[in-house]
């Protein structure tokens, strides 16, 4: 049982190390304009998935922290959209800026996790199984996002965009469409190969 918790907590290290990674280089946050395409909800997600919707939520505040400091020290056009501590163009983040940064990231770990279990509670082929938490996992992060700052910020995204409020919804939908579709088969690849190779070592771990 000790040996099982010591290996928890080292997968967790390292998973927590390749966020830090990924978030102080370009490869976690890559700027297409005045939006981004991320691949920090991979790890989130093989966390879900590999020890259990704890870990993924846990993995997933981390992911939110990143979002919302990398905001924060590294501003772009909309940045006050996840970090209250910044104005653009006389728009200042505030507390739902949290919530962007925080909530959709905890849910995209913890839904994997939760998917993943119940489907190998019904004996789904594991693979399968792997796919759909994927999917789930950063679809659940790209649609959260972009419905809270709908939500939250719309007129002063579409603004930012130099569109109007009214094409905003449209917007959004081809982000879904482009970005969203993009990191979603990222992370079906990297989940598939990489939960499949730790699985020896995990499945002793998260029971």
């Amino acid at each position: 049982m000790k040996n099982n918790k010591t290996q928890y907590l080292a997968f967790m290290a390292l998973f927590l190390a390749i966020e830090i990674v990924l978030v102080i280089t370009p490869l976690g946050y890559i700027q297409l304009g005045l939006i981004s395409a991320t691949i920090m909800h991979i790890p989130v997600i093989i966390a879900g998935i590999s020890l259990g919707r704890k870990a993924g939520a846990e993995l997933g505040f981390v992911f939110g922290l990143t979002s919302m400091l990398n905001a924060t020290f590294r501003p772009g056009p909309t940045s006050f959209i996840f970090s209250p501590f910044i104005t653009v163009a006389g728009v200042s983040g505030n507390w739902t800026s949290l919530i962007i940064a925080f909530v959709p990231r905890i849910l995209t770990g913890y839904l994997a996790g939760l998917i993943y279990q119940q489907l190998q509670k019904r004996n789904v082929n594991d693979n399968i199984c792997v796919i759909v938490a994927a999917l789930v996992g950063t679809l659940t992060n790209t649609i959260f996002v972009l419905s809270g700052i709908y939500l939250f910020f719309g007129p002063q995204y579409a603004q930012i965009m130099n569109i109007a409020y009214q094409a905003l919804i449209g917007v959004i939908f081809t982000i879904v469409a482009t970005n969203g579709i993009g990191e979603a088969i990222l992370a079906v690849v990297s989940s598939l190969l990489i939960c499949k190779a730790i699985a020896p070592i995990t499945k002793k771990i998260y029971k």
